[in-house]
């Protein structure tokens, strides 16, 4: 009975974890016959015969019959005659003994490793599995049901009743899913570790929008357009760069479809997330001026690595956009820090900052300098919620030293 309970359960169990049948039988001989190896130092003389139907296991154990003073008699796969009659009586030299060894017969401990043996034989091949399976499917995007809802995951089940993992920091902050709800999310990456294999999936990944896009728009499916890059605020707002094999394809109506038929099932998927799909184009000036949209660019100056984009003073906080997304998505966009300013008539008449030490800090003006702000209509140029992240000072600060340059041309 012990053994029909083990394999019983170990069918069962494989069976939870889409293990087929003959993997399953290899994996039963496999540790059994290790059991046998442990006991006897050698398994060539048995034979193991499994029927997972029944639940049934037979261990044989075969030896030939040799004279009991024989020289070979200590071989183990040799018995005494005398043994062997105690067997059967009318057993002959020359013969061999076919012997059932009961499982209870290696002792509870044996018993007890097997078991252990077998689970972790099932789970290193549900791993695996589940490797070869995923590890293709990076970037891409699946739909997997609820199983589970954790304060910090949300634990899916797949067609094939394989566990996924989305973690809150990779839900989109609107996200508000039960169980038995479906899911699409994009594989992100699959974390293997001593004891299990975890996939984890994401909802706030580049990815997922283009894939959608793909999936939406036959242009981009077909190659007529390519996506050239995606940047996100998950549920808040995302850009993404377009461009057309050629110049009679357009690019951005036909991604966002007849008064956005096309892209409004995408930005119902991601909570409504504002989608800004531009063109995309080598000169960098242009681009910004698109990645910046709605807001309208007076001028650009690129400086390397950040770009200064001077704007009238109505156009600022378009630019800059609630909470900042917008400025924050056009410079991941077109890879380099943008810095806003308004434009200043009359530059002619500005006045160097060293002219106000005696109200504003050293310190203070040594740091505007080092940002390249060294008179008083560049700094109030910048917006004051830019100067604060600049320069990590408080509201307070800002507003002291605006009222400050502002005092002096207002005399």
């Amino acid at each position: 009975m012990e053994s029909k309970h083990l394999i019983d359960t170990f069918a069962e169990f494989a069976r939870s974890r889409n293990i087929d049948r003959t993997t399953v039988i290899k994996i039963l001989e496999e540790v059994f016959r290790a059991m046998i190896v442990r006991k006897f130092n050698t398994d060539a003389n048995f034979d193991v015969i499994i029927n997972l139907d029944q639940g049934d296991l037979q261990i044989w154990r075969f030896r030939e019959i040799v004279a009991d003073d024989a020289e070979n008699l200590t071989e183990v796969d040799k018995i005494g005659l005398s043994e062997a009659k105690n067997i059967e009586s009318d057993f002959m030299i020359g013969e061999e003994v076919a012997e059932e060894v009961s499982i209870d017969s290696f002792g509870r401990r044996a018993i007890t490793v097997a078991k252990s043996t077998l689970i972790e034989q099932v789970k290193e091949l549900e791993s695996n599995a589940l490797q070869e399976k995923y590890h293709p499917l990076i970037g891409e995007v699946i739909t997997a049901k609820v199983s589970q809802v954790l304060p910090q995951q949300l634990i899916l089940i797949d067609e094939g009743h394989n566990e996924l993992f989305l973690p809150k920091s990779q839900q989109i902050p609107k996200d508000n899913f039960k169980k038995g709800d479906y899911v699409h999310a994009t594989v992100l990456r699959i974390d293997v570790q001593q004891k299990s294999t975890k996939v984890i999936l994401s909802r706030t990944a580049p990815e997922l929008l283009a894939r959608l896009l793909e999936n939406e728009i036959p242009e981009i499916n077909e190659g007529l357009i390519t996506i050239t890059k995606v940047v996100r605020e998950p549920g808040e707002r995302a850009k993404v760069a377009v461009e057309g094999c050629d110049d009679n394809i357009d690019a951005v109506g036909a991604c966002v479809g007849m008064k956005g038929s096309r892209i409004h099932g995408i930005v119902r998927e991601l909570r409504y997330e504002n989608i800004d799909v531009i063109n995309y184009t080598p000169n960098l000036a242009l681009y910004i001026a698109r990645a910046l949209s709605p807001a309208k660019i007076s001028n650009i100056e690129d400086q390397g690595e950040r770009v200064a984009v001077y704007l009238q003073p109505d156009q600022v906080s378009l630019a800059i956009g609630k909470n900042g997304y917008n400025i924050k998505l056009a410079s991941a966009l077109v890879n380099k820090e943008i810095d806003v300013y308004r434009e200043v008539d009359n530059i002619a008449d500005d006045i160097h900052l060293e002219e106000f030490q005696d109200e504003i800090e050293p310190s203070l003006i040594e740091a505007l300098k080092k940002i390249g702000l060294d008179s008083a209509k560049k700094v109030l140029a910048i917006p004051q919620e830019g100067l604060e992240q600049k320069l990590d000072i408080t509201k307070e600060q800002v507003n002291d030293l605006y009222n400050i340059l502002n005092q002096e041309f207002e005399e």
